[in-house]
């Protein structure tokens, strides 16, 4: 990690601690505890960490999870590449299903990840790079309909593609929260000096801080599992198809563009660590949504010349 966020014009670092541990102990904080203040002007809120996350895997365990992103990656871009070239929809067989970043495979080893994703942080950080993992999941998501199957298979691959996003959302802010929170308390406190995670704030700390809005769980995550439900409910059933035909590509359109949102968010007010791993990770993610972008512009454009040529 760069200690740019510990230099000594920062208001909460002291030379008598060593940067480095300061900046794990409230990046990996779990729990501030506030206590009693005997100067209630100038310090009216004192905290202190608490208990914070175990140590970090060794840097193996990050090169495979490297690998195994870009891996997932690459297979949503070829495959994006490959619909676009086909000008349509794409939809794919049980063999092609495993490549993509929502698919069976894929889809559980990412919430494993993430669900150790407090100790995944040595050379490849998933409290920097989660949540670029999790958008790409999003966009395999709405992007690829898996399979076409009209049976109670494809309702329950669908489920647990939705089950999977769930826990992926609920993982990832285990992971966001506390090193937000930790960034808060870092850049906006004053040190007491009483400990080496002893600050003074002149307002509460609140969990995930008040510096970078970013969640897991948010509106984007609730389009994206409403429009993956919709699609289920399309696909097993004529008569609704017809009814919510229309509130399905709403709900895809409004998801894609909080996806859009969420990427370019997180590359602008995201902790100034690893600025240009973050920038190239989201970017990566943007030319994803740029694919699909022009995808569907030739879809629409395809379709207005055939009506125009009837």
């Amino acid at each position: 990690m760069e200690r740019q966020l510990l230099h000594p014009e920062n208001s909460a670092f002291q030379s008598e601690w060593d940067p480095e541990d300061i900046r794990t102990t409230f990046c990996k904080c779990v729990r501030w505890q506030v206590e009693e203040t005997m100067d209630p002007i100038n310090c009216p809120y004192h905290y202190f960490c608490d208990s914070t996350y175990p140590g970090n895997y060794p840097p193996p365990v990050d090169i495979v999870v490297i690998i195994f992103t870009a891996a997932s990656y690459v297979a949503t871009l070829v495959l994006m590449v490959t619909r676009l070239s086909g000008r349509g929809r794409a939809s794919f067989g049980h063999s092609k299903r495993f490549f993509i970043p929502s698919g069976p495979v894929s889809l559980p080893t990412i919430v494993l990840a993430l669900a150790k994703g407090h100790r995944i942080n040595t050379i490849f950080p998933l409290s920097s790079i989660g949540p670029a993992i999790l958008l790409l999941v999003y966009i395999s998501a709405l992007t690829f309909d898996n399979g076409v199957d009209k049976d109670i298979k494809y309702a329950i691959f669908e489920a647990s593609t939705i089950s999977g996003i769930l826990q992926a959302s609920l993982f990832m802010d285990s992971v966001v929260l506390p090193y937000y929170t930790g960034f808060d308390a870092l850049v906006s406190s004053t040190f007491s000096g009483e400990c080496m995670s002893c600050v003074c704030r002149k307002e509460a700390l609140v969990v995930g801080g008040k510096l970078v809005s970013y969640r897991g769980r948010s509106v984007t995550t609730v389009l994206v599992v409403a429009a993956l439900c919709l699609r289920v409910i399309c696909r097993l059933s004529e008569e609704s198809k017809r009814k919510i035909r229309p509130i399905k590509p709403l709900l895809e359109g409004l998801g894609w563009i909080l996806i859009t949102m969420d990427c370019v968010y997180l590359v602008k007010y995201s902790p100034p660590e690893l600025f240009m791993l973050r920038v190239a990770t989201f970017g990566s993610i943007f030319l994803l949504i740029c694919l699909h972008t022009v995808t569907e512009a030739c879809t629409q454009i395809i379709k207005w010349h055939s009506s125009c040529l009837k």
